[in-house]
């Protein structure tokens, strides 16, 4: 199985291009974003040494058909999909924090809670919670990046507001918006028998001013979702809940000795397991989808992504 790990497009009228941990974007002109999903994985802020197949188009399209799921109450920045890992928007200006929003007590939060910290980004949490409990009521712990650009740092609301990262009026906004679209990605979830468990959102600036929800919303890479079937029975005997997100591959590094500190090294990943987690991302489609995931053609990605997005462009003009 083939994978696509790195790109190195020229479309035509291309500005620039910025590489993040998983998605490498193109600026064509002034105003359209060209979003590759690539089949890179990363945990701990760490981009591991192999591609996913498929893992690239699962997120992708996950990510655009939740974006037009949730368009009524959010407005976004998708204008197409011409291929199966590619995205085309609106060029926007990233607002600099990740609005995180949790609904349970797992992942980060849990380790934070299980070290003994009561308090998370500004937010107090109750005593006497396991992992995996239902938080009260959903709370935001928003995230930016540190001075150095690479890893996410957790931040509060007052802290935000107080450096100036973005304005009391855009805060208020994206936290309305986060509620909203937690609220509306839980009810699909349950839908499909999933619930979701915590998610991130980021937000941007058209040129207009307006506030749109940006870059991937409620796939496996910015979200943690349980099975509903048997969660409260797992609950009451202590046992791990069955879960469809990335956070299968952190435990995995975490057993293997890896949560990206300075000296570790990244454990070996086989074939068979690499395979495995491909396997894992296509169950998590089917299942948020509904539908039976539909392989694209891997026989050579890059000639198909560039051939689909070069006659989108060509469309527009």
């Amino acid at each position: 199985m083939n994978s696509i790990t790195a790109t190195n497009f020229d479309f035509e009228n291309q500005k620039t291009v910025y590489k993040g941990k998983v998605r490498d974007v193109y600026t064509i002109g002034e105003d359209l974003l060209v979003m590759v999903a690539t089949d890179r994985l990363s945990a701990f802020d760490v981009i591991l040494p192999k591609g996913i197949p498929f893992k690239g188009q699962i997120l992708n399209q996950i990510a655009s058909e939740c974006l037009e799921q949730t368009r009524n109450i959010v407005p976004n920045w998708l204008l197409a999909t011409p291929d199966p890992n590619v995205s085309v928007g609106i060029c926007c200006e990233p607002l600099k924090v990740e609005m995180v929003i949790r609904g349970y007590l797992a992942g980060h939060a849990a380790r934070e809670y299980k070290a003994g910290k009561r308090t998370l980004c500004g937010v107090s949490l109750p005593e006497g919670l396991k992992e995996n409990d239902p938080l009260p009521s959903p709370i935001i712990t928003p995230s930016t990046k540190a001075d150095n650009g690479t890893h996410d740092e957790d931040i509060s609301r007052e802290d935000i507001l107080k450096k100036g990262i973005v304005s009391p009026e855009d805060y208020a906004l994206m936290e309305r918006y986060t509620y909203a679209l937690f609220k509306r990605g839980s009810e699909l979830a349950l839908q499909k028998g999933l619930i979701l468990v915590d998610t991130k959102y980021e937000f941007g600036k058209t040129k207009d001013g307006e506030v749109v929800l940006i870059d991937e919303v409620h796939t496996p890479d910015s979200s943690r979702y349980f099975y509903a079937e048997g969660y409260q029975e797992r609950q009451n005997n202590g046992e791990p809940q069955r879960q469809l997100s990335k956070e299968f591959v952190r435990q995995w590094l975490i057993e293997n000795g890896f949560q990206g500190r300075e000296g570790e090294q990244i454990p070996e990943m086989t074939e068979a397991h690499v395979a495995s987690i491909s396997q894992r991302y296509i169950e998590l489609y089917e299942h948020l989808l509904g539908k039976k995931f539909i392989k694209a053609d891997t026989e050579n990605i890059q000639e198909r992504i560039y051939n689909n997005v070069s006659e989108y462009l060509h469309s527009l003009l």
